[in-house]
Order: structure tokens, then C-alpha cells, then sequence
């Protein structure tokens, strides 16, 4: 299968690009490197050290043999491009990572909000109008986030994208309807995403493009299989308040000792998602494609979902690591439940890796390995939701 991964040196994009072409399929990466970018802007940097595209992809055809191709474009800009890169490669597949992922980073600045809009969604409209006007049949895999559902409870599980409702018809009978879960999402980030949602929806009706939206939980883990052959592939670790997934956070406060920042109460239930997981995903939706003129196929792509409270007491009792009840400078709930059907990728065969002591060693061994690296001053959550709005500081119940 020829594949384009739009965002293909991101965290998720990098190992995701390598797991395909070690599995036969003709990847080509598109980035504009905007995410190097912010590092420079934020003057923190992974703590893992990420070499130059170049040598990353000549590291990988020397362990390998396979060729990865690479195209610096910025798909929210350069659509003449674009167009022709589709019109060129007729790809088989198009997986889209290419958005800015952060909800802090979203929330820091009016700045920060407009660019977040102005990129993300030019990104994904760019791709979809590019490919009506290329005649581009390509399979389109989005990834997505748990965060378009929200964060509040119904007492019922998140449904996979759909929700079905029973409305009144004109002549009163009640009559059976599956519609979009409604959306609630918590950061301008988010709600890039429930844009997102809406445009796939649109293009589906109206041009009947072929696309599988992914609801992905937060993503903890560092190193794939693919990752893991030579330190010049070595995938991102971010740890900063910006950037840094909340378990991955937690292991390299651990490993430096600082203590684990739980913003509130701690008593925030997110979906979770190893990064070899991710990636065995992707491959998944793109194997099993909807079929022409089906409405877009949502995935929810989580793998189990945990207490924030509860995350930072399992790696203190693993580390000896103290915690600190810290400032929620998000707007939310102190607490939420949280049920999320998951049956789709299970059903496609995926065996998921759960939060176990030997993983969580795994990403405890990197951090400890890279710790010189790290940046203490950076560690902190500095972006606040609302500028009026004073967070209750949170106490362990």
C-alpha cells in the first residue's frame, strides 16, 4: 500500500511512519517541522535526543533496507503543493497527524489559540478540498481525540462516534436516529478537532470521500520495536507543561526527583494508549477501510482509562517519588468518570498493552538514561484556561 503520513515526524507520526514501511508499505512522510519549530519558540527540546529528518531516515534504510520519502510542506499553507504532491504520488492511504496536538500549548496566548485554529483546521480543510480536486480516492485516516466527547459523565460508555436517539416525526411516532456524539470539548485544541469532525462529515456527504476518524486517548510510552533499533530513531519524549503527556510527566519527575505535579485534585479520568499500540492501530484502520459511500467511520482508539490520582501513586509506589497536589490551571470538573467503547479495534484483532511495572520500567530507563537533559524550569503547567479564573488547589482524599 502506497501511504502518505502527513506529520510524519511527530510523536505519534515518526514511529507510526516506521511501523508501516517495516510492515512492506511505501511510506512518504510530509512535514513542514513546525513542531521542532515550537521547541526552539518554548526553548525546551525533547529529552531524547532527535537527530535531523535526513539522518533519521538514512538511519532507517541502513537497519532496514526500506526508503522512506520525505516532502517539507505545510499542508495549512502550501496547498498548490499539496495538490500536486496527491496528483504524483496517488497515494493508497493518507494518515493526518499534521495539526498542533497540545491543549496548553492551545491555551497559552490569544496567540497561541489563533495559530492552533489557523493550522489545524486550514490543515485538514486543505487536505479534504485538495483531494475532490485531484480526483485523490485515497483511504483518509485521521487521529483524532477522546477530547471531542468531553470529559463530563452519563452514566452510559462513549459510544464509538455515534450516539442513537429516539426523536417525534410530524405525525408524533417515534422514530430511531444515530447521530454525532454531541461534542464538548475542553481546550481550543479540541475544538479544532470537533471542527475536524464536522468538515469529515461534510466531505463524506457531499464527495464521498473514504474516512476513518480516530478518537485516540492520551498516548504514554516512548519506544516502538521499530524505534528501538538504532538511538538515531529514537522517538520523541516530551516532559514540559506544554507537551508533556501526563504518565510520561510523572516518569521523568520520578526519575530527576521532583515531585509529581497532580493538577486538583487528581481526580481527572482520562483514556490511555501505549505508543506500540498507536501505531498497531493506524495500521489496523488503514487495513479495514470503510467501503464506498459509507458514512465516516469512527474509532475510538484507547486501550484502558485511569484516575490522574491514581497514575501518580502507582509510579510513587514504584519510585519512592513524592506527590505534589498542584494549581489546575485548566477549567474542568475536579472529577469525572469515564466508560469508552472500545469493541471496534478489538474486534480487528488488537491485543492491547496495559499499563504494566515492565513498560513503565521501560520509560523510567529512558528518563533516567536522558535525565541530564532535562529542564526543571520547564516542567511546570504555566498555561492557565481562563484569565479570571482562580483553580481550587486540590487535596489527596
Amino acid at each position: 500500500m502506497k501511504v502518505v503520513v502527513l506529520g510524519g515526524d511527530g510523536f505519534c507520526g515518526w514511529p507510526t511512519s516506521l511501523h508501516l514501511s517495516s510492515r512492506g508499505h511505501d511510506v512518504t512522510i510530509v512535514d513542514n517541522l513546525s513542531r521542532r519549530n515550537i521547541d526552539n519558540e518554548l526553548e525546551i527540546s525533547s529529552l531524547t535526543p532527535i537527530r535531523p529528518p535526513g539522518d533519521r531516515l538514512a538511519a532507517w534504510r541502513q537497519v532496514s533496507n526500506h526508503v522512506i520519502g520525505f516532502r517539507n510542506l505545510d499542508v495549512a499553507r502550501d496547498y498548490d503543493r499539496l495538490c500536486a504532491l496527491l496528483e504524483h504520488e496517488r497515494p493508497d492511504a493518507i494518515v493526518h497527524f499534521a495539526e498542533q496536538r497540545a491543549a496548553p500549548y492551545s491555551m497559552k496566548s490569544a496567540r497561541h489559540k489563533r495559530y492552533t485554529v489557523d493550522n489545524n483546521v486550514n490543515a485538514t480543510h486543505n487536505l479534504l478540498a485538495a483531494m475532490v480536486e485531484t480526483a485523490c480516492e485515497a483511504h483518509l485516516v485521521h487521529l483524532g481525540t477522546m477530547g471531542v466527547y468531553g470529559y463530563g459523565s452519563t452514566g452510559a460508555p462513549i459510544p464509538e462516534g455515534y450516539l442513537p436517539v429516539r426523536i417525534r416525526d410530524g405525525a408524533g411516532n417515534w422514530v430511531d436516529r444515530e447521530i454525532l456524539h454531541p461534542a464538548n470539548p475542553g481546550s481550543v485544541y479540541h475544538m479544532t478537532k470537533v471542527l475536524d469532525q464536522q468538515l469529515f462529515f461534510y466531505y463524506n456527504k457531499n464527495d464521498s470521500l473514504r474516512i476513518t476518524d480516530l478518537h485516540q486517548g492520551i498516548v504514554w510510552g516512548t519506544q516502538t520495536p521499530e524505534t528501538e533499533r538504532d538511538e538515531r530513531l529514537i522517538n520523541r519524549f516530551d516532559y514540559d507543561g506544554d507537551y508533556g503527556t501526563v504518565l510520561n510527566r510523572f516518569l521523568m519527575q520520578a526519575a530527576i526527583g521532583y515531585p509529581l505535579t497532580v493538577h486538583g485534585t487528581g481526580g481527572q479520568t482520562r483514556a490511555f494508549i501505549h505508543i506500540r499500540d498507536t501505531v498497531r492501530c493506524i495500521e489496523l484502520a488503514l487495513l479495514n477501510p470503510p467501503e464506498a459511500g459509507d458514512r465516516v467511520l469512527i474509532r475510538n482508539q484507547m486501550t484502558e482509562t485511569h484516575r490522574v490520582r491514581d497514575l501518580a501513586r502507582l509510579v510513587a509506589r514504584l519510585t519512592g517519588a513524592r506527590i505534589d497536589f498542584v494549581d489546575n490551571p485548566r477549567f474542568e470538573a475536579p472529577d469525572n468518570d469515564l466508560a469508552v467503547e472500545n469493541r471496534q479495534f478489538l474486534e480487528l484483532g488488537l491485543r492491547p498493552v496495559t499499563l504494566e511495572e515492565g513498560l513503565l520500567q521501560e520509560v523510567m530507563e529512558i528518563a533516567r538514561r536522558y535525565s541530564g537533559r532535562c529542564n526543571p524550569d520547564r516542567i511546570p503547567c504555566r498555561s492557565r484556561w481562563r484569565r479570571t479564573h482562580a483553580a481550587q488547589i486540590g487535596t489527596a482524599p
